[in-house]
């Protein structure tokens, strides 16, 4: 099962890009009955894809990213997945957010987080497989 990061999402979105293209591909097809999800991603997701096309009255971008949401299992931030993510962020210094989409995609048991995050999200951390989008099949 993989996780999802905002960043490759929007890839996703954008008609043809190329790593969008790669990323597309380890997605459901819109309405598979896909048991047990296949992609997951914290709900967080939504804000922080959303809201700045929304604000821009983006309707076609809204659409799409949508749509990609769509095809994404988005999980609840409890209050185990939150301390995770406090656990996580101390050990990697990573922001709040981007210490939620990881201890989400930890807490379900997804074998890959797919980020093109560097910075944040490097080798160095051990509790899950992190993939760029560029070594994922088109």
């Amino acid at each position: 099962m993989d996780a999802f990061d905002a960043d490759v999402l929007i890839y996703a979105a954008v008609p043809g890009h190329e790593l969008g293209t790669r990323v597309l591909a380890q997605l459901p097809e819109p309405g598979s009955a896909d048991d047990p999800p296949s992609a997951i991603g914290s709900v967080l997701l939504l804000p922080e894809l959303l809201s700045k096309p929304i604000r821009q009255r983006a309707d076609d971008e809204v659409a799409a990213l949508v749509g990609i949401l769509a095809r994404i299992r988005l999980l609840p931030t409890d209050e185990a997945t939150a301390m995770l993510a406090a656990s996580l962020g101390a050990e990697y210094g990573l922001k709040a957010a981007d210490a939620t989409h990881l201890a989400t995609a930890v807490q379900a048991g997804a074998d890959r987080f797919v980020t093109n995050n560097a910075r944040d999200f490097d080798k160095a951390i051990e509790e899950i497989e992190i993939v760029r989008p560029d070594a994922l099949a088109g």
